[in-house]
């Protein structure tokens, strides 16, 4: 064993318990607090303690403050100047509780839960109590952090870009009806992805993804390699008006789907599998020969199943232009309806929203928690990075 090792052993055996060990942490945490508070002083006054200087402000004491901690409340010192200009940021004017409470407060909001249930979790877990206004004032600065979020600049380039709606129901005018937020995700230069934003409209329709791509590329974004896309009528159309180079591939799991509504139950698992022969083929010539096939077999009974891919299929096969690894990640917008199911989890205690922004605002949360998890590039980016830059050598490098 190393010593370290040891010695964390025995430094642990003092504590017998829980309790004793959160005791000795909220201790550690409040002197580490007062720490930071003289260090913000000296920075404010300029100089040190105890150090000469000509500045007509100087230190005034300590009063006292009782503040929230994640171990707890605890009181602490609080270092005064004379001319009262002093106002630390780790525990403002007129605030009594610590960022890492906030962040516990907002998490627990972006999860889903009420008001009131979080007032209940921070008194049965922290021990203090935090009034549902204290609670609603600190959810409501989200408000700010999404129009800064939705007006950031992005990135000149993005390799793909996957587009979805999500429908919420909306109170508006005595009424509860249906609105959908918009939402993008690019995949970066460096392999990771990025939510390029979220925008909140009526039912899901071309004429306002025009708004979304137009807003994105006011914010700096010039060129998109591949779009990955539902098949919504006319959305190929209007990316194309916005960004013209950009190859536009749909969801072929949305056209799966789609199809399948056509089909008897007792047709499906064979109707099916014989679809899987088209988007599954090596090529798009083998992948035409098992339509025409498909179409041979089941053309009687499910024209119209068949007729939607004949009627898509330049859009439908756009993947069979590229490498395997681009392939797989293009022919289908699951990343983004993933996206969607951790959103759809995050809300699923609301029923509706009151306002256009509680909607929002539970949206940009459910967001920002799900994206916390994507810590790495998206799987074999090596290889396919170097697919991108044989294709579109001169665009990736824009």
């Amino acid at each position: 064993m190393r010593p370290e090792d040891l010695l964390t052993d025995e430094f642990l055996k003092q504590f017998k318990s829980r309790d004793t060990l959160n005791d000795f942490l909220g201790q550690l945490q409040k002197r580490g607090i007062e720490k930071m508070l003289e260090g913000e002083l000296d920075g404010h006054l300029g100089y040190d303690k105890h150090e000469q200087t000509l500045s007509t402000n100087s230190r005034n004491g300590y009063g006292k403050k009782r503040v929230k901690t994640s171990y707890g409340e605890s009181e602490i010192r609080m270092p005064r100047d004379r001319d009262a200009s002093f106002n630390p940021m780790i525990v403002p004017k007129r605030e009594n509780m610590v960022d890492g409470i906030e962040e516990v407060i907002v998490s627990l909001y972006a999860k889903g839960m009420s008001v009131s249930d979080i007032e209940d979790q921070i008194k049965d877990v922290y021990n203090f109590e935090v009034s549902t206004s204290t609670i609603s004032r600190i959810t409501s600065r989200i408000a700010e952090d999404i129009v800064s979020w939705q007006n950031r600049p992005l990135e000149p380039v993005y390799l793909i870009v996957w587009m979805d709606g999500i429908v919420f129901k909306v109170r508006e005018n005595s009424k509860v009806v249906n609105k959908t937020v918009y939402i993008a995700v690019g995949l970066k230069r460096d392999g990771y992805k990025e939510i390029l934003g979220m925008w909140l409209g009526k039912n899901e329709s071309a004429a306002y993804w025009m708004s979304v791509l137009t807003d994105m590329k006011a914010r700096g974004l010039q060129d998109i390699l591949i779009t990955a896309t539902d098949n919504l009528n006319g959305f190929t159309q209007t990316i194309r008006t916005v960004f013209p180079e950009s190859a536009t591939q749909i969801c072929v799991v949305h056209q799966i789907r789609n199809s399948c509504r056509y089909v008897v139950w007792k047709d499906k698992k064979e109707f099916s599998r014989d679809l899987k022969d088209i988007y599954g083929a090596p090529t798009r010539q083998a992948a035409l020969a098992a339509l025409d096939s498909l179409e041979l077999k089941w053309n009687s009974k499910y024209s119209y199943a068949i007729k939607s891919w004949r009627e898509n299929w330049d859009e439908l096969t756009v993947f069979f232009d590229f490498p395997l690894e681009i392939r797989q990640i293009i022919y289908t917008t699951n990343l983004i309806e993933n996206l969607n199911g951790k959103i759809r989890k995050y809300t699923k205690n609301k029923l509706s929203f009151p306002t256009d922004e509680a909607v929002m605002k539970s949206v940009y949360l459910a967001l920002r928690e799900a994206s916390k998890k994507w810590t790495m590039p998206i799987r074999n980016w090596g290889m396919i990075l170097n697919q991108f830059l044989t294709i579109f050598e001169n665009r990736v490098r824009l």
